[in-house]
C-alpha cells in the first residue's frame, strides 16, 4: 500500500496546492536544503512544503505504525503530524534538524492515540508480515530478509521503551542527539537506555535466535 496516499489533501486543505502557475518552481528545481525549503514554505510556497512532506513522511508513518500496529491509524497520525508541523512552522528552530522535530510530533500523537499498552504487542511481527519493505527497504536476497525479520522478532520480545530507542537509533538511523530530541530526553539518557536495551536484546538473541549472533552482535 501507499502509506501516505492523502498528503496532497493536506496541501489542498491549506490552500497551498493546485495547478502550477507559469514559471512556478517545481520540486526538482528546488534546492535540497531543508532550511531553504522551510523558508519558502513559510512564505506560502506549496511546492516547497510538499517536498518537505515527501522527505519526512515515511519515517513519520513508520514510527506511528510502531506505536499503533494499524496502517490506517498510522496514516492518520502521519497526516496530523504534518498539519501540526505546518501550523508550527514559524516557530521551528532553523538551527536544529527537522526530522527529530517531525518525529517528536508523530510520537506524541501516536502515544495519545494508543488506547492501551497491550495494542502495541505484536506490532513488529505485523509490520514484517504486512509491509516488510518498510522495515528493510529493498531486500537483497533471502538471507538479508531472514536476518531482518529474525531481528525484528527478537526486538518484539523487549519492553516498549527498549523497542522505541532501538527503532529510532538503528532502524531509522538517527544520531544520539536526534534520538534524544525525538524522545524528549537528554542524550545521556538515550545512551544509557540504549545500552540496557541492547544488553536485553543480546540476551534474547542468545536464547531464541542463536543463528543471528555472528551476523549481528
Amino acid at each position: 500500500m501507499e502509506p501516505v496516499r492523502c498528503f496532497r489533501c493536506i496541501l489542498l486543505r491549506m490552500k497551498l496546492s493546485g495547478e502550477s502557475a507559469p514559471g512556478e518552481v517545481q520540486p526538482t528545481d528546488l534546492p535540497q536544503s531543508s532550511v531553504d525549503l522551510i523558508m519558502r514554505a513559510r512564505q506560502g510556497d506549496g511546492v516547497a512544503w510538499e517536498v518537505l512532506v515527501q522527505q519526512y513522511q515515511q519515517p513519520a508513518f513508520r514510527l506511528a505504525y510502531l506505536f499503533l500496529e494499524d496502517s490506517d491509524e498510522a496514516e492518520d497520525v502521519a497526516q496530523e503530524t504534518f498539519l501540526r508541523a505546518f501550523q508550527a512552522l514559524d516557530r521551528f528552530d532553523l538551527s536544529r534538524p527537522m526530522l527529530p522535530w517531525i518525529l517528536s510530533i508523530a510520537a506524541n500523537l501516536a502515544r495519545n492515540r494508543r488506547r492501551s499498552i497491550w495494542r502495541f504487542f505484536g506490532v513488529v511481527q505485523r509490520l514484517v508480515r504486512e509491509e516488510p519493505r518498510l522495515v528493510s527497504g529493498e531486500v537483497d536476497g533471502a538471507e538479508q530478509r531472514w536476518q531482518t525479520q529474525s531481528l525484528w522478532d527478537a526486538v518484539q520480545h523487549l519492553k516498549h521503551n527498549d523497542q522505541e530507542v532501538i527503532y529510532l537509533r538503528f532502524f531509522l538511523e538517527l544520531s544520539v542527539e536526534e534520538t534524544a530530541q525525538t524522545m524528549a530526553v537528554a542524550p545521556g539518557t538515550v545512551k544509557s537506555r540504549l545500552n540496557r536495551a541492547l544488553t536485553r536484546l543480546r540476551e534474547v538473541i542468545d536464547r531464541d535466535h542463536p543463528d543471528l549472533k555472528d551476523s549481528w552482535t
